[in-house]
């Protein structure tokens, strides 16, 4: 994902997984004290969770390319 990186590029790609992948959970789990739901943080929890997965299969894996 980030070429310019160089030598560092597994390690950055590490911590843009983590980062998302905690983005992705925290917002898809998150419900309030009367256990519902927010839209707003299901749609970026969303969209983290889609660009884990894309740098997860693509840049880390190789499985894939977009």
């Amino acid at each position: 994902m980030f070429e310019f990186t160089g030598e560092f590029e597994p390690f950055i790609n590490f911590v843009f997984l983590c980062v998302t992948g905690y983005i992705a959970l925290h917002g898809i789990r998150f419900r309030d004290a009367n256990g519902d739901t927010d839209f707003v943080r299901l749609l970026f929890g969303s969209i983290a969770a889609v660009f884990f997965f894309m740098v997860l299969f693509q840049d880390v894996l190789g499985i894939v390319a977009f």
